[in-house]
């Protein structure tokens, strides 16, 4: 039986040509583990994928505009997807489809679409990863903002990122919404601001979305950010801030390295970079 240890994971690029799935090529070309062997994206089709992400010499993958051709095409075991909410449940359930495990960037599904892609995922016998970020430092956030709220019930979370994101609030504040909200009841809590006076709103919306528990989250969209959070904890005479400030998306590289390699051994969905560090 031949020893396929050594052999690279052959990997496609779905959203190959925006600013994320540029630096995703660069990463899939660099990394000694991976092979780029497929591009997707609806601009510059059949361009060389790795003139487009300005690496400087020819990857000989050209960009397509067919994603579960180029899945079929080139043998895919890994595909990323970094596209827009509006395509990212039919992409990942096509990558599933096509016999491909999907590591998933893109962030705005629903908890319906999660069970789609769990049901798709177990049909095939495959792994898949849904990741609302990629960087390090915010999957720490998420733990030490879980952590406090066992001890701190007064919360909030502000996400900034730049003023092309789709959808909001972020997949990261609710991935960390949901975390705290797992802080606050082993604590035996279940609300944030209990002990909040009664609002009203001038403005609507003034007091950002509310997540279940009464977690607020306020949403800011700027050009000139990449992607930052803080989740801000008020006691009486204290704050607490944690904070993380993504200023080049060069920080999610690492994280999404990971998971094309960890994705090659799970099993059905996971959910968060957290469960395969």
């Amino acid at each position: 039986m031949a020893d396929n240890s050594t052999q690279k994971i052959r990997v496609v690029v779905s959203g190959c040509a925006g600013k994320m799935g540029k630096e995703v090529v660069k990463t899939a070309i660099a990394d000694p583990q991976l092979q780029l062997v497929g591009a997707v994206d609806k601009c510059h089709t059949s361009e060389d994928a790795a003139l487009v992400a300005g690496v400087g010499d020819s990857c000989q993958v050209g960009i397509s505009s067919d994603l579960s051709e180029t899945l079929i095409r080139t043998d895919a075991q890994v595909c990323v997807d970094f596209t827009h909410p509006d395509v990212v449940l039919s992409n990942t359930l096509s990558i599933i489809e096509a016999g491909c495990r999907p590591v998933i960037g893109t962030t705005g599904f629903s908890a319906g679409a999660m069970d789609d892609i769990a049901k798709a995922l177990e049909a095939k016998g495959l792994g898949g990863m849904i990741v609302p970020n990629f960087a390090i430092g915010a999957v720490l956030l998420m733990k030490f903002a879980e952590e406090a709220s066992k001890y701190m019930d007064h919360a909030e979370i502000i996400e900034l990122h730049h003023n092309q994101k789709a959808d909001a609030p972020s997949g990261t504040a609710i991935k960390t919404a949901e975390k705290m909200l797992e802080g606050l009841k082993a604590s035996g809590q279940s609300k944030f601001g209990g002990t909040n006076g009664q609002e009203a709103e001038t403005i609507t919306g003034s007091r950002g979305g509310t997540y279940e528990g009464n977690l607020h989250i306020h949403s800011v969209r700027l050009p000139g950010l990449v992607a930052h959070q803080e989740v801000l904890f008020g006691a009486r005479g204290q704050m607490l801030t944690i904070r993380h400030d993504s200023i080049d998306r060069t920080s999610f590289m690492p994280g999404v390295a990971l998971a094309c390699k960890k994705v090659m051994n799970l099993s059905g969905l996971v959910y968060g970079l957290e469960h395969v560090l």
